[in-house]
């Protein structure tokens, strides 16, 4: 099961940090504890006890379950320099663009007569700011998986297939089973 586009954009964003998130849990949850204000935030986002997450800033506890350790992590990177993730979307959005490579089915919805039935193809296509500012946009707007997959397929629909709207004009492409996909900065 591949990625969803909603955590191949928060890879991208991880990608641009500068230093490495805290290592330790202990050096993690204490982070934590300190972004969320308090031990009963951070254990509600962990979805754990606050006991738990006092035996681990203290150092009682040191090395948590595999899917705590996951959460755990994930809560960390959502915060973890949030300025240096910001100035890399903004950069995206404004000047520079994202590249989007995948694995996936596309299929056409094109004039009758022609032969665009849907087929498994390998992409990768850069797409300007306004379609990386769209994409950033819908994601921290909580948007589902849909919809991401959707602008990113008229994205590319629009770079990829049509040329910048150079050729093939009124073609619709359908972005489906998606066995991979990267997206980077």
């Amino acid at each position: 099961m591949p990625d969803s586009l909603g955590e191949g954009l928060d890879r991208a964003l991880e990608g641009a940090f500068t230093r490495r998130i805290p290592q330790s849990a202990q050096a993690q949850m204490k982070y934590l504890v300190k972004q969320l204000k308090g031990t009963k935030a951070a254990a509600q986002a962990l979805g754990i006890s606050q006991r738990t997450v006092e035996r681990y800033v203290v150092g009682k506890l040191k090395r948590p379950r595999k899917d705590l350790r996951g959460r755990l992590e994930r809560e960390v990177k959502k915060r973890w320099q949030p300025q240096v993730r910001a100035k890399a979307r903004k950069k995206a959005a404004s000047t520079d663009g994202l590249v989007v490579s995948t694995r996936a089915r596309f299929g056409f919805t094109a004039a009758a007569g022609t032969t665009d039935d849907a087929r498994i193809r390998d992409i990768t296509q850069a797409l300007p700011p306004e379609w990386a500012d769209r994409l950033f946009t819908a994601h921290e707007q909580g948007t589902g998986e849909q919809q991401l997959q959707q602008i990113a397929a008229d994205g590319l629909a629009q770079m990829y297939f049509r040329a910048n709207n150079s050729r093939a004009h009124g073609l619709g492409v359908e972005f489906t089973d998606v066995e991979q996909l990267n997206i980077e900065l």
